[in-house]
Order: C-alpha cells, then structure tokens, then sequence
C-alpha cells in the first residue's frame, strides 16, 4: 500500500476563540435588566471600595529660576537666573489661524429609521391630519419624509413631515411599481409670499390677504400618485383589511401605552 500523506489539523481560529458573549446584566426585555442593583453591588464586590480613597500623587514641580551669587559690593550679591530662557522677540498681532469651515444644513448627511422603508404605513402624530394612517414614499433632501393618505382614503394630500412625529409600523405595502413625478421635491412645497405692496396717500383700507388655493398642477400630482398607490394596496393579500386600517384614525384607550406595543 501506498503511504498516504499526514493529514494536517486546521488551527482554531482566533476570533471564533474570542468570541463577543452577552453582558452579565443584559436586558430581558422591556428595560427589564437581568440583575438588580443591589445584586451587581454585591457581584462586582463594590463594597471592598467603599470608604477607600487613594491619595493623589504629585509630580515634582520643576524651578522656574536658580539663584547665582555675584561678586561686586554693589551688584546685589546674587542673581536669578531663568531656567526656559524666554524669548526676544514678541509679535505685535496674533497669527490669524484658519478655522474649518462649518458646514451648512443642505450640506448636513441625513439620516433615516432603519423601520422607514418605501411602502411603510406611519401613525402621523403631529400637524392637523395627527393621528391618521399614512404611507410613505420617499425621504426628501432635506431629510423630511414624503407620505400620502391616500387622499381619495383618509383625506390626507401629499405632504412633508419629519421621521420625529411618525410612528412607523410593520405593515408595508409593494411600491415597487410606483413612479413619483420628478418634480415633487422640496421646492415643490414652499410657499410662495408675496412682498407687501407700500401704502400710498389714496389707499385707506388695507388689501385683505388672499386664502392658500392648491394649485391645478398640485391636484394633478395628487391624482397620480394615489392612483398608483390605490393600485399597490388593491394587489396586496390583506386589501380589504388595509384599506379599513388606513381609514381608520389611531388612538389609544386607558391602560394602553405606546412605548409597550408593537405597531
């Protein structure tokens, strides 16, 4: 028979040996921690230290000057003599340093909720449509959320709104498909105001200020995108379900916390 070959054995690996494990007081859920207080005192042997205090240890301080003797009745009999000689030449003005520039807030990276996806169904929770489900589309460049009710569910129009008064849920639906016009973005939502125009000697009564109207092209806007909406929620499996959750406002009853449910 042939001699077969030694078989070599395959070192343990370094980082599987050292494996991160969890903490001794981790959390069991809820902000329940494992241990309590009193118990992590005893564990940790706090009480070996208590009363203990460790005396601070002082660097010796160095000379600043040495005193040398001087020969000559008149000459004072000793000098002192400086240690760090200090310089000969001082600038009349400080050197003008450059200082990083700042960034501006359009140039600030924004962030987004890891459960703020495309398609996610929000609980508004300020403004006036608060309380209404909402399904978001996209993350505009100035970090604020686009969502839409859809307006033909819960009359709530396209609008902007920041990811701090949205509550984000686990019901999302497909918007794979849906095609948000180019034009829907952060300039699309300013408003507009016009100068006031200065008083002359004739003008008596102030002009009265004109009412917000929606503009045609923003009802246009609107139609598209909740009909490619309308679409995406009638092909999901739960349709009749979604369509009654998205009516419907949120709210909640006695003895019901929010930081205790699961949306």
């Amino acid at each position: 028979m042939a001699p077969t070959a030694p078989v070599e054995k395959k070192k343990p690996d370094e980082k599987a040996k050292y494996k991160r494990s969890k903490p001794r007081n981790y959390d069991l859920g809820n902000g329940v921690l494992r241990f309590s207080r009193t118990r992590m005192y005893h564990k940790k042997a706090l009480y070996k230290f208590v009363g203990k205090k460790v005396k601070p240890t002082r660097r010796p301080v160095k000379p600043a000057f040495v005193v040398k003797e001087i020969g000559g009745e008149k000459n004072g009999k000793e000098r002192k003599v400086y240690l760090k000689k200090r310089r000969n030449y001082y600038p009349t003005q400080d050197k003008i340093r450059s200082k990083p520039a700042k960034k501006t807030f359009k140039q600030h990276k924004r962030y987004l909720r890891s459960n703020l996806t495309p398609g996610t169904v929000c609980i508004l929770l300020a403004g006036s449509h608060k309380g209404k489900r909402v399904v978001f589309l996209k993350q505009l460049h100035s970090g604020l959320l686009l969502v839409t009710g859809p307006m033909k569910i819960n009359s709530c129009p396209l609008r902007r709104i920041s990811q701090r008064y949205v509550i984000g849920t686990q019901t999302k639906i497909d918007l794979s498909e849906v095609k948000l016009p180019a034009n829907i973005n952060d300039e699309y939502f300013r408003r507009h105001r016009e100068k006031r125009a200065k008083k002359e000697e004739g003008d008596i009564f102030q002009a009265k200020k004109e009412a917000y109207k929606v503009s045609d092209q923003r009802k246009a806007d609107q139609k598209e995108v909740d009909k490619q909406v309308f679409e995406a929620i009638k092909k999901h499996p739960d349709r009749k379900v979604l369509l009654a959750y998205l009516s419907a406002m949120f709210g909640l009853r006695s003895s019901q916390y929010p930081h205790r449910m699961q949306f």
